[in-house]
């Protein structure tokens, strides 16, 4: 069994496995066969002690799924559009990824702020408004991927994303990674990036409360500000979570982001689980780890990266 803790992200029509110094892509092309590529993450930040302290690490791990999973996200749309001769540049990547974090925290930060400053400005009661401002935004979030969830591209995304959940489940059970042992594992994991977002949105309610009712532009200054504290302290809580899942009162605390899990993951054809596997066995590959004895070996060609992914990559 591997001696880290592995996580990953669905792709379109893939999946990223995160180890410990390096990510390993796997996709299905659209030809049928299955592609990988493997990235060197034991640079910058994450190569120094400071990278793995807690609460810092969790920074990294932020930005690891905001940049470097959102750049393989767009390259793995490349990858499908390519069949119909369309290429996404790198600078659409970046503006992609720019508009997409503008949006996020405008939507799930800053309008339950406006939202509930407007329906209770004449309320003298300050927790009123920090009750309305948690409310919207719980239901701006599950109305979000709810919505999304109905798209069919989208509701594949989520079938890799049950694919993933389920190799690693496999992974840390010590079985072989093959499509029968995984296919018997939940599509739900303890340390999903979704109950992440769950514990995020769970801390702003609190973090937001000790701010206070002030004026309109602390208030929106707070939100920005406190976003990346809010996103350590939960990166930690998820982690605490997850080790001491079988304690009944932890269980019962972080059922809302299992919960959450039945919209953002799917169960995924054996196609799909074997992209998974594949993913997950050159990640492990990638980190001079072995992979479990009597798994399989689904058919694989290394991915044909352009000058700029292979700069990237190095």
């Amino acid at each position: 069994m591997a001696r880290f803790n592995y996580g990953g992200q669905a792709l379109i029509e893939g999946v990223l496995m995160r180890g410990r110094d390096a990510i390993a892509v796997a996709f299905r092309h659209p030809d049928g066969q299955i592609v990988w590529a493997s990235e060197d993450l034991k640079k910058g930040l994450r190569a120094s002690r400071l990278g793995r302290a807690p609460f810092v690490r969790g920074l990294v791990v932020l930005y690891e799924t905001l940049v470097v999973g959102t750049r393989w996200l767009i390259r793995s749309a490349n990858i499908q559009a390519s069949a119909e001769g369309i290429e996404i540049g790198r600078w659409t990547v970046a503006i992609t990824l720019t508009i997409t974090m503008g949006l996020a925290i405008g939507v799930f930060f800053l309008l339950p702020l406006f939202v509930a400053t407007l329906t209770t400005g004449g309320v003298q009661q300050d927790w009123v408004q920090h009750t309305v401002e948690g409310l919207v935004r719980v239901a701006l979030f599950l109305g979000y991927l709810a919505l999304i969830a109905r798209m069919p591209d989208i509701r594949r995304v989520f079938e890799y994303h049950g694919a993933e959940h389920m190799t690693i489940h496999a992974l840390e059970a010590g079985d072989p990674l093959t499509t029968e042992a995984v296919r018997k594992y939940p599509t739900a994991h303890p340390r999903c990036g979704t109950e992440f977002l769950v514990v995020v949105i769970a801390l702003s309610i609190f973090a937001f409360a000790i701010v206070g009712r002030q004026s309109l532009e602390i208030m929106v200054v707070s939100r920005i500000l406190l976003v990346p504290i809010i996103a350590m302290v939960g990166y930690e809580i998820l982690r605490f979570g997850a080790r001491y899942r079988s304690n009944p009162i932890v269980k019962a605390i972080m059922a809302p982001g299992i919960l959450v899990q039945m919209i953002t993951t799917k169960q995924p054809s054996i196609d799909q689980i074997e992209v998974a596997i594949v993913s997950m066995q050159q990640a492990l590959e990638a980190d001079g780890e072995t992979v479990p004895a009597g798994s399989e070996t689904p058919e694989r060609e290394p991915l044909e990266l352009d000058a700029d992914a292979r700069a990237v990559a190095a």
